[in-house]
């Protein structure tokens, strides 16, 4: 699906809610009466994990779950901080939350660290089993489980082949401390190493040092690509105006980013990915499965994003066949 973006474009039925009993107002219980709690805590604000959120909060709504009405759902950002991850997690916890929804690895991580009992439901993670959040994807074997934001590296890197055809050296810009992205820098790699192309690995530990890293990528290097790295993504808009201005081009991991000034991306539908988030929670709260016994799921559907306008600053047309 090709979805050209002019200055910045981006690109179930109701369920029976067996299982469960309703007390006054149509308030929706679990069989000792108690009204149902859902936590839900995100690392940091940016377009991706938003609409991971939104997804999932809207596919509980299709299948009965409305927040304020018959359940109550408590959203906490951690603004980015390791330590705010920490705080809420113990928060949501100690609240006795019926389920937990975690956005990104570090926001996951924080919460299945501090308990075995609740279940768990993870987004915007790319690989759970390496994270550490589950025994294998396939099999998650205690109470997290969810679905993993895995993109196509290979074909990012493909991408950026076809749009530049000239590169020849690819700055892989990440955050140091973010499992997710080292991941997926190593199929990036794989990848390069497969179409002839060197590389430079710029990582970041902090969103103050963007500017700086990305500055000494100038001249270096023909082209960027940064995978869905929520620091990189969270700071895109100033990544995008040093690359812009010194005509480097960015291939980066989601939609979000191209509409924050990256070139271009093959990226998956994180609205999409909350819903099927949403849909594995409903069975939980039925009662039908448990995390243990629920493989990680994937969306099998890549949408293309190129950013218009930094196509024209760069100078770049982007090939029809695409």
């Amino acid at each position: 699906m090709k979805k050209i973006i002019p200055a910045v474009l981006a690109l179930v039925a109701v369920t029976a809610l067996s299982g469960c009993k309703r007390t006054g107002k149509n308030q929706l219980a679990d069989s000792n009466g108690k009204k149902l709690k859902i936590g839900i805590i995100q690392l940091v604000e940016h377009p991706a994990l938003d609409k991971s959120y939104q997804g999932f909060v809207d596919g509980l709504k299709e299948a009965g779950y409305v927040d304020g009405k018959n359940i109550t759902i408590d959203y906490q950002n951690a603004q980015g901080e390791q330590v705010n991850c920490v705080t809420i997690a113990e928060k949501l916890i100690n609240d006795r939350d019926d389920l937990i929804f975690a956005i990104a690895t570090p926001a996951a991580q924080a919460v299945a660290n501090l308990t075995k009992d609740i279940p768990i439901l993870v987004s915007a993670v790319t690989d759970p089993e390496s994270a550490k959040l589950v025994e294998k994807n396939t099999a998650p074997g205690g109470n997290v489980t969810g679905t993993s934001d895995l993109t196509p590296c290979e074909a990012q890197i493909d991408l950026l082949r076809k749009i530049v055809p000239n590169a020849r050296r690819v700055g892989l810009l990440f955050c140091s401390s973010e499992q997710n992205s080292y991941f997926q820098i190593a199929l990036a790699k794989a990848a390069c190493d497969k179409l002839g192309l060197s590389y430079v690995e710029a990582t970041v530990s902090n969103s103050n040092e963007i500017q700086q890293v990305v500055t000494s990528l100038c001249g270096k290097v023909d082209a960027i690509y940064a995978p869905t790295d929520n620091m990189i993504a969270a700071g895109m808009a100033t990544v995008a105006q040093v690359a812009n201005e010194n005509k480097i081009p960015t291939i980066v991991g989601e939609g979000g980013m191209v509409l924050s000034g990256g070139l271009a991306t093959y990226g998956i539908n994180y609205y999409e990915l909350g819903k099927l988030t949403a849909e594995m929670a409903v069975q939980i709260l039925k009662g039908e499965k448990k995390p243990a016994e629920m493989p990680v799921q994937y969306l099998k559907k890549f949408d293309l994003n190129v950013n218009e306008e930094t196509a024209k600053a760069l100078g770049i047309t982007i090939p029809e066949n695409l």
